[in-house]
């Protein structure tokens, strides 16, 4: 894994730890690739690129992401209010399960786009505030999702009979709006799954929402859910062969929706921080670095080993030995890297985290222990 020239010099500079350090041009850069591969002319029409604000809502990054995409994905009031504060003109498209009547209501004020409707007792709690909502309801459809990191079933979405159920509702009343349905099934898949599944919802969608509602040109959101490979960082999810698979396999009087998080902001953001200690004990070797997964839960949340580029304070061999990267905190799970080849680190040197734009300091659990918070730094140059 290689840091971005820009993105090493100012990491060189700086003078406390530990640091998230985001790199704005490469986003933008990014963002600007999936748009241009979404809406090419071999895409067609193509679909609706929202940005699931849950895998970093950080200000800077919104704005950066606001010219490539169609809108914003939020899931609780308090990122809807965010949002909208930093982006005043965006599209939104609200989502998630357990919304109170305050965020139903709040939906409504600040001129939600899409609602997505989670359950029929969600939906009568949306009746009965009696204004005009433009809804898609969130559906949980009974199809194999192999090889995902994470199914979204359980207490995502509803089953045919409850979807039957929200349709008479709304047909009763006038003032609420069926566009659509919403699917989002399944993250951590390759573009050829992700087609599969797309083809899956779109199958069962389209007839149900033509033949129960009497919709003929509705809207499809097919949710996020590609994939991230933390192992190869490289690897990027194939957005040319899907957008193309989506204009295939999409009618034309469909408006499909996608709304990714993880791969657009993950590769762009680095968890920067230096060598406490550096012990061996039972013949193992750990690198005890300031901070921990209180500042970044990616990795112990997921599993795997965090990419890293070790800078050191001096001229240094190859990597000549293995160690585990571990931060400050008194659990054993606070691991950022397992038994991994590093060189011959020292108190003093910097780790350098890649991958750490997503779903890193915002889900993690800040205030354990009550050590200090990262310093954010924001490259835009």
């Amino acid at each position: 894994m290689k840091i971005p020239p820009h993105v090493l010099s100012y990491v060189r500079r700086l003078e406390r730890f530990p640091a998230y350090v985001y790199d704005l041009p490469g986003l933008r850069s990014h963002a600007e690739a999936l748009h241009s591969a979404l809406k090419s002319p071999s895409a067609g029409r193509g679909p609706e690129f929202y940005y699931a604000a849950k895998a970093n809502p950080d200000a800077p990054l919104l704005r950066a992401l606001d010219p490539f995409v169609d809108g914003i994905e939020v899931s609780s009031g308090g990122e809807l209010v965010h949002v909208r504060q930093v982006l005043p003109h965006a599209r939104l498209a609200f989502g998630g399960p357990g919304k109170t009547d305050e965020e139903l209501r709040l939906a409504l004020d600040l001129d939600v786009h899409r609602l997505h409707v989670e359950s029929p007792h969600e939906l009568h709690r949306l009746a009965s505030l009696k204004r005009p909502a433009e809804i898609l309801l969130r559906a949980n459809l009974p199809v194999a999702t192999s090889g995902a990191a994470l199914s979204m079933s359980g207490p995502f979405g509803m089953d045919e009979d409850a979807l039957d159920t929200c349709a008479k509702l709304i047909a009763d009343r006038p003032w609420l709006h069926l566009r659509g349905i919403h699917a989002h099934l399944a993250s951590g898949l390759d573009a050829p799954a992700m087609l599969d599944l797309a083809s899956h919802i779109q199958g069962w969608a389209v007839p149900w929402l033509r033949d129960v509602c009497g919709i003929t040109h509705p809207e499809v959101n097919v949710g996020g859910g590609m994939a991230v490979d933390y192992t190869t960082p490289g690897q990027l999810f194939d957005w040319d062969s899907y957008a193309e698979g989506l204009a295939s396999l999409t009618a034309p009087n469909v408006r499909l929706r996608i709304e990714p998080g993880r791969a657009v902001t993950a590769y762009h953001g680095w968890y920067v921080t230096d060598v406490l200690d550096v012990k061996t004990t039972r013949g193992e070797t750990y690198v005890v670095l300031r901070g921990g997964t209180h500042h970044m839960r990616t990795p112990v949340t997921k599993g795997h080993n965090q990419p890293f580029v070790p800078l050191l304070s001096r001229a240094t061999p190859e990597p000549t030995q293995r160690a585990t990267l571990v931060g400050q905190l008194c659990t054993p799970k606070d691991v950022f890297a397992r038994d991994v080849p590093v060189p011959p680190l020292q108190p003093g040197d910097v780790v350098a985290f890649a991958m750490a734009g997503a779903y890193a300091w915002n889900i993690s659990h800040h205030d354990f222990l009550m050590h200090p918070k990262p310093e954010f730094h924001y490259l835009d140059q």
